[in-house]
């Protein structure tokens, strides 16, 4: 029930009976709650859909297998990283696919959505099928394939909009997964010949994106030697019709980052060493390493000593305005400046702190109330565009700064709304008084808190603890 599996839930619940499943318990109690830490589903939708227990469409979430083996038809969207070695980590998929296999029954389908390289289905998932279930493929049980396409954070192009490729074990089961698909997407699907179609088509999708930004980061590093900007280099050259202009920067993610090396990993296997592919994730992968040096030499040519210094990174998921820090690379930045003796401070207002602490050892700052030495911008999140950077770089930020007048108007914000709370519950004739004296207590805490924050940032602030209208 991550970035793919819950809007796929979602969209199915609206026509089908859909149990969410996850092995993250704290993730399936959020849910229950209408909670999508990912932002990738609304609270209301996600109201919309939850389930009654005998309900013929509807969603239900769980962590219990027991719950999941009255279904029919499964979908797999677990994660397929890379592991150290850069090589394919199929555990997440294979133990899918060995905890499908016990619940696993005749005519039913498992349709694998995870990026994988071809032939990953039938030749790695299938035998995990067959061993724990006891049950012969496209006999007794069938496969699909149907690549996810999810774009996090993308508001615009959403699931139901972006045309789905589908492919099924045999052409009867291949139909079935097209319709499926196609009773949810509105732009259409496209169904392949075979799996192994449907998966290189994943495969290259992504290879294709990773080599032309590896082109582009190429110039940037032939232009900065040449003391040009690649921005406007770009720019000219994006004048003629035909001209693709891709902007250089970091390639991380949990898509473009990886999927190269899993379609790299079948070709060595078939005895071909890929060259461009290979070539471009290199140049990629070396992009956090070249702008901490820039860093560090335009430090150098401003009279900084480096040891010890202050740098501020702003942003550490691996894109804007998306809470999904998975394989970003800005850790290549903060590793590098850290390396050069640097303290560095990462400050990111979408990104979860706990995750970030666990995932990269790094503990996100809450606010920025220092001087820095030097300032990157590594992900463009628009709260970023409110940031005047020369108040922070002097250590003259002032009342005027938009981004100090956020910190000031959101909390009053969550305290005008906590007071309509108060007034609402107090005004109530239908809540029990248990009801009330929690809504009460969950209110005053939030207000209260949230005065405790600008106290801490302001000094003496207004208490407010009624409704102004004015």
């Amino acid at each position: 029930m991550g970035y793919v599996g819950l809007p796929l839930a979602v969209e199915f619940a609206k026509k089908y009976s859909v149990v969410g499943f996850d092995i993250n318990l704290s993730r399936i109690s959020e849910l229950k709650n209408s909670v999508d830490r990912t932002n990738e589903v609304e609270q209301l939708v996600l109201n919309n859909v939850l389930a009654s227990s005998n309900a013929v469409t509807g969603l239900h979430f769980t962590s219990k297998l027991e719950d999941i083996k009255d279904s029919n038809i499964f979908i797999v969207t677990v994660p397929t990283p890379i592991n150290n070695f850069k090589a394919p980590d199929l555990s997440p998929l294979l133990a899918a696919s060995k905890m499908i296999a016990t619940v696993l029954k005749r005519d039913d389908i498992v349709i694998y959505e995870s990026t994988v390289y071809p032939g990953c289905t039938e030749d790695d998932c299938v035998p995990v099928l067959e061993k724990h279930s006891g049950l012969k493929f496209n006999k007794d049980f069938f496969c699909g394939y149907s690549p996810e396409r999810i774009n996090p954070g993308d508001k615009i192009n959403t699931l139901v909009k972006i045309k789905k490729v589908t492919s099924g074990s045999t052409p009867e089961i291949a139909n079935v997964v097209n319709d499926l698909y196609a009773s949810i997407i509105t732009a259409g699907t496209y169904k392949a010949s075979s799996l192994k179609v449907a998966e290189a088509s994943k495969a290259i999708e992504n290879a294709q994106r990773d080599v032309n930004i590896s082109f582009v980061n190429e110039l940037a590093l032939i232009f900065d030697r040449i003391g040009i900007d690649t921005t406007e280099v770009i720019e000219a050259a994006g004048t003629k019709w035909n001209f693709l202009k891709f902007k250089p920067g970091l390639v991380g993610g949990h898509c473009i980052g990886v999927d190269p090396y899993y379609l790299a990993h079948k070709a060595e296997s078939l005895g071909y060493y890929p060259q461009v592919i290979l070539s471009g994730r290199r140049v990629n992968d070396n992009m956090g390493m070249f702008v901490a040096n820039k860093v560090i030499k335009l430090m150098i040519q401003k009279n900084h000593k480096i040891q010890g210094a202050k740098a501020l990174i702003l942003g550490i998921t691996f894109k804007e305005d998306c809470p999904d820090i998975r394989n970003s690379r800005v850790i290549d930045i903060y590793s590098e400046l850290k390396q050069f003796g640097l303290n560095v401070d990462v400050y990111d207002p979408h990104a979860n702190h706990p995750e970030v602490a666990e995932e990269y050892g790094i503990n996100l700052i809450g606010e920025i109330n220092q001087k820095y030495d030097s300032i990157i911008l590594a992900v463009s999140h628009k709260e970023f565009l409110q940031l005047n950077f020369d108040e922070f770089k002097n250590n003259a930020v002032t009342p005027g700064n938009t981004y100090v007048g956020l910190m000031w108007s959101s909390p009053y914000n969550f305290i005008y709304r906590a007071n309509a709370v108060i007034e609402g519950v107090n005004a109530s004739t239908t809540l029990s008084p248990a009801v009330k004296t929690q809504l009460l207590g969950e209110a005053k805490f939030i207000r209260a808190f949230c005065h405790f924050y600008l106290v801490n940032f302001f000094g003496d602030v207004p208490l407010i603890c009624v409704i102004y209208l004015i």
